[in-house]
């Protein structure tokens, strides 16, 4: 086991490992046991009463963080003729609409965090899946990165706000991030609850039992903390 330096175990020593803490405890603890020189990510760990084997036990989707993630995200966009100009004229910052930018990102290019492209693209962009796939830059419909021209600025605006794509791994969790420990609480309480509001609408009808079976809030290389499950439920992104 790797062993932990000061910072890290001062930071542990302020934790309960065995308590489960309320969701405004636990994002002022993440947010206070942030031990790394940069602005720490706070991330959010859900281990799921679901069985990842199943096509009808799936969770997959997208949310819309009402402060965003604090980094600037690149988009890249798939379109052409007057789509690919109403990508640019909305803020893509890199619009793919010839075969030389296409054969770059095709030859490994990938300087962009987000990939969005319209239907009747898709049949190329599927040549691409090799590259994009293993990255998560894969268009997809269900994460809203696939969309009609008439709402690829809706999207490309989305995206940059700070969109973010969750779904369930083949190991039953799901990893996301909510912002940064330089947001105030009350922005990391807005984005987790936001997010837990998603991860509810989300629930496969086929979900039996107990659908989120145990929630994790750390900072980047910080300490666990354990979220208490049923308050993380009952949370509303109105609140």
């Amino acid at each position: 086991m790797a062993k932990h330096g000061k910072k890290y175990q001062a930071a542990a020593a302020k934790v309960d490992r065995q308590q489960l803490y309320a969701p405004q405890e636990a994002i002022a603890l993440a947010k206070e046991t942030a031990v790394t020189k940069f602005d720490s990510t706070i991330e959010v760990h859900m281990r799921m009463g679901l069985d990842p084997r199943q096509a009808d036990q799936q969770v997959r989707d997208v949310v819309v963080l009402p402060h965003g993630l604090g980094k600037t995200v690149r988009v890249a966009v798939f379109a052409q003729g007057d789509v690919a100009t109403a990508a640019r004229g909305a803020g893509a910052d890199i619009v793919i609409d010839d075969d030389e930018t296409f054969n770059k990102v095709q030859g490994g290019w990938l300087d962009f965090d987000v990939a969005i492209a319209t239907p009747d693209l898709m049949g190329k962009v599927g040549r691409l899946g090799r590259i994009l796939g293993p990255r998560g830059l894969m268009p997809n419909p269900k994460a809203g990165t696939v969309v009609q021209g008439s709402d690829i600025a809706r999207a490309i605006q989305e995206a940059k706000a700070g969109r973010v794509e969750f779904r369930l791994d083949k190991t039953a969790n799901i990893h996301v991030q909510v912002g940064k420990a330089s947001f105030t609480a009350e922005k990391l309480f807005e984005n987790f609850a936001a997010f837990m509001e998603a991860i509810k609408k989300a629930r496969p009808s086929a979900a039996k039992g107990n659908y989120i079976k145990h929630i994790t809030l750390a900072s980047t290389m910080g300490p666990g903390i354990k979220v208490d499950p049923n308050a993380a439920q009952s949370l509303s992104a109105a609140e």
